[in-house]
Protein backbone atom coordinates (compact mmCIF):
# COMPACT_ATOMS: atom_id res chain seq x y z
CA UNK A 1 0.00 0.00 0.00
CA UNK A 2 1.42 3.41 -0.91
CA UNK A 3 1.05 6.55 1.17
CA UNK A 4 1.58 10.15 0.11
CA UNK A 5 2.55 12.78 2.70
CA UNK A 6 4.63 15.94 2.75
CA UNK A 7 8.31 15.83 3.59
CA UNK A 8 7.64 18.15 6.54
CA UNK A 9 5.03 15.70 7.91
CA UNK A 10 7.51 12.84 7.61
CA UNK A 11 10.20 14.84 9.45
CA UNK A 12 7.69 15.83 12.15
CA UNK A 13 6.96 12.15 12.79
CA UNK A 14 10.70 11.43 13.04
CA UNK A 15 11.24 14.37 15.39
CA UNK A 16 8.51 13.14 17.76
CA UNK A 17 10.06 9.69 18.11
CA UNK A 18 11.82 9.04 21.44
CA UNK A 19 15.60 8.60 21.49
CA UNK A 20 16.65 5.16 20.32
CA UNK A 21 13.56 4.59 18.17
CA UNK A 22 15.53 4.38 14.92
CA UNK A 23 17.63 1.56 16.39
CA UNK A 24 14.52 -0.24 17.72
CA UNK A 25 12.80 -0.08 14.32
CA UNK A 26 15.97 -1.22 12.54
CA UNK A 27 16.47 -4.16 14.94
CA UNK A 28 12.83 -5.21 14.71
CA UNK A 29 12.82 -5.14 10.91
CA UNK A 30 16.32 -6.55 10.47
CA UNK A 31 17.67 -3.56 8.56
CA UNK A 32 20.57 -1.15 9.05
CA UNK A 33 19.72 1.89 11.20
CA UNK A 34 20.87 4.13 8.33
CA UNK A 35 18.15 2.59 6.18
CA UNK A 36 15.55 3.72 8.74
CA UNK A 37 17.11 7.19 8.84
CA UNK A 38 17.02 7.31 5.03
CA UNK A 39 13.29 6.52 5.20
CA UNK A 40 12.82 9.71 7.23
CA UNK A 41 14.76 11.85 4.78
CA UNK A 42 18.37 10.91 5.43
CA UNK A 43 20.73 10.27 2.58
CA UNK A 44 23.45 7.87 3.78
CA UNK A 45 23.33 5.32 0.98
CA UNK A 46 26.86 4.10 1.69
CA UNK A 47 25.79 2.39 4.93
CA UNK A 48 22.00 2.34 4.46
CA UNK A 49 19.64 1.57 1.62
CA UNK A 50 16.75 3.30 -0.04
CA UNK A 51 13.52 1.96 1.35
CA UNK A 52 10.69 2.74 -0.98
CA UNK A 53 10.28 6.47 -0.89
CA UNK A 54 10.16 9.01 -3.69
CA UNK A 55 10.38 12.77 -3.05
CA UNK A 56 9.00 15.38 -5.44
CA UNK A 57 9.82 19.08 -4.86
CA UNK A 58 6.98 21.30 -3.73
CA UNK A 59 5.47 23.18 -0.78
CA UNK A 60 6.02 21.87 2.77
CA UNK A 61 9.28 20.25 1.76
CA UNK A 62 7.73 18.49 -1.20
CA UNK A 63 5.61 15.39 -1.61
CA UNK A 64 6.85 12.01 -0.40
CA UNK A 65 5.38 8.84 -1.85
CA UNK A 66 6.03 5.85 0.40
CA UNK A 67 5.72 2.57 -1.46
CA UNK A 68 6.24 0.61 1.78
CA UNK A 69 4.64 1.94 4.96
CA UNK A 70 6.11 -0.65 7.36
CA UNK A 71 8.58 1.78 8.98
CA UNK A 72 5.94 4.52 9.19
CA UNK A 73 3.46 2.17 10.83
CA UNK A 74 6.09 1.06 13.34
CA UNK A 75 6.90 4.70 14.12
CA UNK A 76 3.21 5.41 14.79
CA UNK A 77 3.06 2.38 17.10
CA UNK A 78 6.07 3.64 19.07
CA UNK A 79 4.50 7.09 19.40
CA UNK A 80 1.27 5.53 20.60
CA UNK A 81 3.07 3.30 23.13
CA UNK A 82 4.99 6.31 24.47
CA UNK A 83 1.86 8.45 24.73
CA UNK A 84 3.31 11.00 22.31
CA UNK A 85 0.80 12.89 20.21
CA UNK A 86 0.61 11.50 16.72
CA UNK A 87 0.54 14.14 13.99
CA UNK A 88 -2.41 14.09 11.66
CA UNK A 89 -1.27 12.90 8.24
CA UNK A 90 -3.67 13.57 5.39
CA UNK A 91 -4.59 10.52 3.31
Amino acid sequence: MTKTITFNELRDIKDRLPDGSMHCIADELGVNVETVRNYFGGYNYKDGKSCGLHIEPGPNGGIVVLSDTTILERAFKILEEEGVSIPVVEA
